[in-house]
């Protein structure tokens, strides 16, 4: 997977540098002499093993600990700035204080602040967790900048006629997809298009409309929409640049590498960009 994420990333950004490398093992003398001084350190430590979409699965504290290694590279480099990304539910982890407190003991003044990517712009509606550093000062809150109405997910669907529809109702179709599908339509009725979690388990119903952003983006595809027709409801899975969008790239960004379900796992781990722009803008101005 890491060679599928470097090419794309050397695609969009050619210049860049690239490590692929347990952070763990990374010798930080070796890493300076390569790119030298940092200004800032953006970390987004593994968020498998905190994240609720897990379940009551096990948590490994391997995965959780590499949340740590920001405090060791931030030691070493001492960047002004500091940012660390990971999903909300990384605050309950036993760790955490530690994480703050060790860079504090660096001489970080740190805030911490839950963004949500639909107030930013963004036809998604993703929460995450945002610790921010500044050597020299306390750092401000960053504010919403979306207008009063939040861009929908109807903003990023391709036009209608360009992918194959297939019949929703169908013998082999899954009884939790149908039953998903009768609450939508039971709800909006026969004529209204709806986006539908097609895969997993879901709490709130398992449809939205489209009149709201997109829900969280994961790393599998689950997100179906669901078109009324005179052959009744018709279904497709949403596509991968239609989830880009909704992840708040730039029409320039490109995923020409891999396979569909890698680069959708791609995405799902990926921060929205408005979002980490508007935090850095805050973080460094003066």
């Amino acid at each position: 997977m890491s060679a599928v994420a470097i090419a794309n990333y050397k695609k969009n950004f050619p210049t860049a540098k690239t490590l692929v490398e347990r952070l763990e093992k990374i010798d930080l003398a070796i890493l300076k002499r390569r790119i030298g001084k940092i200004d800032i350190l953006l970390a987004s430590p593994e968020c498998t093993d905190h994240t609720c979409a897990k379940g009551s699965a096990v948590r490994r504290e391997s995965s959780r600990a590499t949340a740590m290694e920001a405090v060791r590279f931030a030691q070493f480099f001492r960047p002004r700035w500091i940012v660390v990304e990971n999903v909300v539910h990384m605050r309950p982890w036993s760790r955490y204080e530690e994480l703050k407190n060790s860079l504090r003991q660096i001489g970080y003044h740190l805030a911490e602040q839950v963004l949500n990517s639909a107030e930013f712009g963004v036809p998604q509606a993703r929460k995450r967790l945002f610790l921010v550093g500044d050597l020299k000062k306390k750092p401000g809150l960053v504010r919403p900048t979306r207008s009063r109405k939040p861009t929908t997910v109807r903003s990023i669907l391709d036009p209608p006629g360009r992918w194959k529809l297939r019949p929703l109702f169908q013998p082999r179709r899954a009884k939790g997809t149908l039953e998903r599908a009768d609450r939508a339509i039971n709800a909006l009725g026969s004529t209204k298009a709806f986006l539908l979690v097609y895969y997993g388990t879901d709490g709130s119903g398992g449809w939205q409309p489209l009149s709201r952003p997109l829900r969280t983006i994961t790393t599998i595809d689950r997100f179906a929409l669901v078109t009324p027709s005179r052959e009744g409801p018709m279904i497709r899975m949403l596509q991968v640049d239609e989830l880009k969008r909704a992840m708040g790239h730039r029409k320039k960004f490109s995923l020409p590498f891999g396979t569909r379900r890698e680069k959708i796992r791609l995405l799902g781990n990926g921060v929205c960009p408005p979002v980490m722009k508007k935090v850095i803008h805050c973080l460094i101005a003066d």
